[in-house]
């Protein structure tokens, strides 16, 4: 007989344990260890024909070198997520919350991919064959190239991968996925190690690009071990406040390309539409003559992206203010109330601070640092700065501007938005000459920034 044996495996990290622990020792996550049954059995089952291969070791100087060969969809916005496409027989594990709209990505991506020629499997486990197909007609993604199948059978599931022999995969979700082989529930830690791991085989030996669906956790990542994002090639988030139309697309680990890139859709009754000038998008509901309120240029990767940054400070009647931020690191807020306090003679102790990215968009790069000063120090004051200005720069702990990346791109973006005058580091002028028709302002302290900027 089949051995059974029982276990206790974390569902964040999978850290596995043979006794119940209120704290994960490998995660230090509290009461996350869930009990898990499984048989230990050989069985032939999970397609053996699929993972098998006679590759045999070779020399490195005698492997094949290049570049690796790329799918474009007609979604740009994707490709530039993914460094120029789809790479075959590459696993991509994509993330976001319930309704955020993973699913029409996805369907949209295989429509596309399918329109060109290839071979799409869609395998849904959460949906039935004519859901998919009621999505389908709303999103105009109807192709005879394109594959439906509700299953969620490990077994079944390879036998449709070589009936088909399809060129793009798409597993939505791998928590509703299971291997009979594996005696515990669907979406356990086990169940989704297990069946993730065998599509990598598969996307391996085959070539076949296979996408998974991964649910996420209340904190934002995805359910499930640690390990699934070590496993796969790319891991993209889909990001989104449900009550607004847009989506950002987020790669946080790519094998083939960069992770700072993101792309910008629009939820619409059509689907999801290319935003291909997000700039426009996050500055449309801007206010003007405001205080608090500054345009930062920021950088995306390879594309600068013009936000509204807004602050409001506040008196407060508490012994300790508040410090709020929504887009910034808190902790790099703080350093710059500190340089305003220190550095600029602000008596911000007595006062709440809030600090917000207007869209939603999370800026993580410190060229954002003087846009987000000028903010606080205009709402302090109660003077709004001039509404066709843009300001970036990073700030040091003496009070210095520092020069930043990519200085003439920023600028460009301000200068083809129709912004007037650019606030920069002095630094950052050197070695290229700005457009006519924008002013540039260098400067070199936080002081010289806001004598600019508010007068």
């Amino acid at each position: 007989m089949a051995k059974l044996k029982v276990k206790f495996a974390c569902t964040d990290c999978g850290t596995e344990s043979p006794k119940w622990l209120g704290k994960c020792p490998g995660c230090g996550a509290w009461n996350t260890m869930v009990e898990e049954k499984e048989t230990v059995v050989k069985t032939q089952g999970m397609g053996s024909s699929i993972i098998q291969t006679k590759e045999k070791p070779r020399p490195i100087i005698h492997i094949e070198s290049g570049q690796e060969p790329r799918i474009e969809t007609r979604l740009q916005e994707l490709n530039r997520v993914l460094g120029g496409g789809v790479v075959p027989g590459s696993l991509i594990l994509v993330g976001g919350d319930p309704g955020i709209g993973k699913s029409t990505l996805l369907l949209q991506t295989s429509h596309a991919l399918a329109s060109k020629g290839l071979k799409v499997l869609y395998i849904s486990g959460e949906e039935s064959v004519r859901q998919t197909r009621l999505r389908a007609d709303r999103l105009g993604a109807l192709t005879d190239k394109l594959y439906v199948l509700c299953e969620t059978n490990m077994d079944q599931v390879n036998e449709a991968i070589e009936a088909v022999a399809p060129d793009f995969l798409v597993i939505d979700s791998i928590q509703t996925v299971y291997d009979p082989s594996v005696q515990s529930a669907p979406g356990s830690v086990s169940q989704v190690r297990e069946c993730t791991a065998h599509f990598m085989r598969v996307a391996k030996i085959k070539g076949i690009a296979t996408v998974l669906v991964g649910h996420v956790t209340k904190e934002g990542a995805i359910a499930g071990p640690r390990l699934l994002e070590h496993m796969v090639d790319c891991v993209l988030y889909f990001e989104g406040e449900r009550h607004h139309s847009y989506r950002l697309l987020r790669a946080v680990k790519n094998r083939f390309g960069s992770t700072n890139e993101i792309g910008i859709f629009e939820m619409g009754e059509s689907g999801l539409r290319e935003v291909s000038n997000p700039s426009e998008l996050f500055l449309s509901e801007r206010p003007l003559g405001v205080s608090g309120s500054t345009v930062v240029a920021s950088m995306e990767g390879t594309r600068p992206v013009l936000v509204e940054l807004q602050a409001l400070v506040a008196t407060t009647n508490f012994p300790s203010p508040r410090r709020m931020s929504t887009g910034i690191d808190h902790n790099r807020m703080a350093l710059i109330i500190a340089v305003l306090e220190k550095r600029m003679g602000m008596f911000l102790q007595t006062q709440d601070a809030y600090l917000n990215v207007a869209g939603g968009v999370k800026l993580d790069e410190p060229a954002v640092d003087l846009a987000a000063a000028v903010s606080i120090a205009s709402s302090f004051r109660d003077a709004p700065t001039r509404p066709f200005d843009v300001i970036f720069g990073e700030i040091g702990l003496t009070g210095e501007v520092r020069a930043v990346a990519r200085a003439e791109q920023r600028v460009k973006e301000a200068y083809k938005l129709g912004f007037k005058r650019v606030i920069m580091p002095e630094k950052s002028l050197k070695g290229w000459s700005p457009p006519s028709g924008i002013e540039i302002i260098g400067v070199e302290t936080v002081s010289d920034a806001l004598k600019a900027a508010l007068g």
